[in-house]
């Protein structure tokens, strides 16, 4: 049960920070939950959905939301979301899982090899 906590709590900064904590409720969800990958991701869509809105207020408070700019992201997201959902449900959720786990290592790939060779610039 503590692990659901951690999953949650881990979840939910990291989508507060817009860093994909659904990375983290997904995993936990497949691995831990027993829940199919289509199944944890609408699951994460759905927790998404309060932190987003959570997260919106907080930073537009901070003066940090262009608000002109957000009806075209929002049309061009809800029709992406759209077709992303029935491309999920066709491909299955045995392959979509692969997919996923692929995303996940090359986004790791990235962040390890994209870190070694920058310099601080702040340190200056």
């Amino acid at each position: 049960m503590i692990w659901a906590y951690i999953a949650a709590f881990l979840t939910g900064v990291l989508a507060s920070l817009g860093v994909g904590g659904g990375m983290v409720l997904i995993i936990y969800l497949t691995v831990f939950g027993g829940f199919d990958q289509i199944s944890a991701q609408g699951i994460n869509l759905i927790y998404f959905l309060p932190i987003a809105l959570l997260s919106v207020i907080i930073h537009s408070r901070n003066g940090l939301v262009e608000w002109k700019k957000i009806l075209p992201s929002l049309v061009t997201g809800v029709i992406f979301a759209l077709a992303g959902a029935a491309l999920a449900r066709y491909i299955g959720s045995p392959l979509l899982r692969n997919f996923f786990a692929g995303f996940i290592l090359l986004i790791g790939v990235k962040e390890l090899f994209g870190s070694f060779g920058k310099r601080d610039k702040s340190q200056e």
